[in-house]
């Protein structure tokens, strides 16, 4: 998983309530347990005018230009402003991985669906909740200046706008001692590798006789 401490990035306006997972990646393309290749079908509903299928090249086929992420003002963008809820639907984990695929390493929302909240955690998103007054003012300024991109900083747990006002975010102790590291569940548990070692030697020889192999 991507460490994350600091970043400064353009800012994508979905300015909608009540995103849900099938919305973020649609229920055809999670024929992949991969972490990889659902960026091009993220919000493929809303992206496309045509049904998207499974393997099937984006290439040629018709976008919706009214959507925001087909809009040039918004390439490149890797911080996604949201409504509230977003996340919410069935606990998929495609829907953060189509996110950070195709680029995104911030969600901002008042709120998010708990599942996916904790996913994002899991898969090198940052999720972070503002209060709705600082949302709202965070889509007009958006919407008034192309290029709009926030700093964000995890280390001091704060978002940070072109003219300099500050917002301060809250995030718990170990989601953010893992994203600063780097570390998914596996990555959280090889940091004992070394204890578990030292377990497995010392209960090989207080209990051998479960290791021992079976010539049944």
């Amino acid at each position: 998983m991507r460490k994350f401490t600091e970043m400064n990035g353009v800012v994508a306006p979905m300015d909608r309530a009540n995103v849900d997972t099938d919305m973020i990646i649609p229920k055809q393309f999670l024929k992949s347990i991969k972490r990889t290749g659902f960026g091009k079908n993220l919000f493929d509903e809303l992206r496309y005018l045509d049904e998207g299928k499974p393997d099937q090249s984006c290439e040629g086929r018709p976008i919706n230009e009214d959507f925001v992420l087909n809009q040039a003002r918004y390439a490149g963008s890797s911080v996604l402003l949201a409504r509230q809820n977003f996340g919410c639907g069935s606990s998929r984990e495609h829907a953060p991985w189509a996110l950070e695929d195709f680029g995104f390493r911030v969600i901002i929302a008042p709120s998010f669906a708990d599942i996916f909240f904790n996913n994002c955690f899991k898969n090198g998103l940052l999720p972070i909740v503002l209060d709705e007054a600082i949302v709202d003012r965070l889509f007009s300024d958006v919407a008034q200046t192309e290029g709009y991109s926030l700093g964000v900083d995890l280390i001091k747990q704060q978002v940070t706008t072109p003219n300099g006002d500050s917002f301060r975010f809250d995030v718990d102790t170990f989601r953010k001692h893992c994203l600063v590291n780097g570390l998914d569940d596996i990555g959280v548990t090889l940091e004992d590798a070394s204890a578990i070692k030292s377990y497995e030697e010392r209960r090989r020889k207080s209990a051998p006789w479960l290791f021992a192999s079976s010539n049944a």
